[in-house]
């Protein structure tokens, strides 16, 4: 087919007028696309915030709940203490007794109010006692007695050198072993938790056969 030349201009007229009317709508359908795109961007930036937001406070949360265990345990460790001081006060008697009447009665005195609670005083008293008569045979028994008075009035670490300073001077007496759970209780209260576990380690190696050894396997359960 032969179109004139006319013809052929309008056809081309027509196609240059249906270009015109059709870019308004591309740009439009663009500028749309680059809007989409910011508000998408926009909202992974704030979905990434939120994401960072909530990352912490878990991580304030878990720390909030570490400290939390850490403190029940001091409870714990404190608890099983008093109780075993508690049953210590009832049945238990000085493994010697004194053949002066006045030392006897010193010592005496001071365990009194240690039985009684009263465990600034009695810290005191066995204090007294210790630099009146330190080669008594009640010296040990005065010794471990003031160190768990100074944990009972939280006076954790002269509680941590007097019953270390007990162990190494008579590393063979019976209260050694006990001495050193009373040093593993003072060291969890003051959040020495590796030093805790080393002094229960300690027990168990040393004294395995006590019954402080039994102690010392759980509460190293607990400290795992």
């Amino acid at each position: 087919m032969t179109f004139s030349p006319y013809a052929i201009r309008t056809i081309g007229a027509s196609l240059l007028l249906g270009a015109m009317s059709l870019a308004p709508a591309h740009a439009f359908s663009d500028d749309e696309a680059r809007k989409a795109i910011l508000e998408l961007r926009q909202q992974v930036r704030q979905m990434s915030e939120q994401t960072l937001q909530a990352r912490m406070q878990l991580a304030d949360r878990i720390e909030i709940l570490q400290q939390e265990v850490a403190s029940l345990r001091g409870q714990v460790e404190q608890l099983k203490w008093q109780a075993e001081q508690s049953a210590a006060q009832q049945s238990d008697t000085p493994t010697a007794q004194s053949n002066d009447p006045i030392e006897q009665a010193s010592y005496d005195s001071a365990m009194e109010l240690f039985r009684n609670g009263q465990y600034a005083d009695a810290a005191t008293g066995f204090a007294d006692f210790l630099n009146a008569y330190p080669a008594s045979s009640l010296a040990t028994e005065a010794q471990f007695y003031r160190g768990s008075s100074l944990y009972a009035t939280k006076n954790f670490k002269e509680s941590i050198s007097t019953l270390q300073s007990l162990v190494k001077a008579a590393p063979n007496d019976p209260r050694a072993p006990d001495a050193l759970l009373v040093v593993a209780a003072s060291q969890i209260e003051l959040n020495s938790m590796n030093g805790a576990r080393t002094t229960l380690q300690q027990i168990v190696k040393d004294y395995p056969q006590s019954n402080a050894a039994e102690t010392a396997k759980s509460r190293l359960k607990l400290l795992q």
